[in-house]
């Protein structure tokens, strides 16, 4: 497991002499991290709290957000978005639906019977208590 680490950290070369192809791989998502300069790191404590320039809205970004075209090229372009997020789903098949369908059922009668048999041991409490 450490070989395969040292490898994408470039610590050994690739079986021709040539290490970039080991070093071309992404290194995941801490890599911003290491790449900062350490002035930076210092001055704040923590990454976290890193300073970072912010974008003062003018009134042209203002304008163009509130005209920002013909409402029905808005909706077009949200429903092909839509479309388009709805072809990334994994739908479940028959087997699946079924199953998941059934899971949900047998829990909301079990839910059902539960609730409604404290509703009846608070209400026979109750009268047994205030007669």
């Amino acid at each position: 497991m450490s070989d395969e680490r040292d490898i994408r950290r470039g610590a050994h070369a690739a079986d021709d002499g040539d290490d970039t192809a080991a070093t071309a791989r992404p290194s995941g998502k801490r890599s911003a991290r290491r790449t900062r300069t350490a002035s930076s790191q210092v001055d704040t404590g923590t990454v976290a709290t890193l300073d970072r320039p912010s974008r003062k809205a003018t009134k042209t970004d203002r304008a163009e957000r509130k005209k920002s075209g013909n409402p029905f090229k808005r909706l077009i372009k949200f429903l092909r978005e839509v479309i388009a997020e709805l072809r990334k789903v994994i739908w479940p098949n028959r087997k699946q639906m079924v199953t998941y369908t059934s899971v949900v059922l047998v829990f909301v009668i079990f839910m059902v019977a539960f609730i409604s048999g404290l509703d009846l041991a608070f209400i026979k409490g109750v009268n047994w208590l205030f007669g």
